[in-house]
């Protein structure tokens, strides 16, 4: 299994980024739970958003909410994370897991499957 994050890069305040986050190495699994996590430096790795095995559920770290958008398209393997109205403080890197149940959770260590990350800076 592998998940690889594309997307990432420089991004003036209040600009947009559409992160991308792609499964290979065995089936999508559509019903599994996704997520996004990010990490700044010197900071421990922080929930951003995550989905339902279904996509029926999605939920937010309470800083994003209203400027982040988590989605998920299973017949490409893919899951994204829109990020707009982009602040200094989301300067991270981002990284997408996957979890083997639908169940979605704000917690790393339930994650089974990570990317390598992808690098976002938010310049003021």
């Amino acid at each position: 299994v592998q998940l690889v994050e594309s997307g990432g890069g420089l991004a003036q305040a209040g600009g947009s980024l559409r992160l991308r986050c792609a499964a290979s190495g065995r089936a999508f699994i559509s019903t599994y739970a996704m997520a996004w996590f990010r990490q700044a430096p010197g900071k421990e790795r922080e929930f951003v958003a995550s989905i339902s095995g279904n996509g029926a559920i999605p939920t937010y770290v309470d800083s994003v909410k209203g400027r982040f958008t988590i989605s998920r398209d299973n017949a490409k393997n893919t899951m994204y994370l829109q990020m707009d109205s982009l602040k200094p403080e989301d300067t991270a890197v981002y990284f997408c897991a996957q979890r083997e149940s639908s169940i979605a959770t704000t917690e790393p260590y339930h994650y089974d499957y990570w990317g390598q990350g992808t690098q976002v800076t938010v310049s003021s």
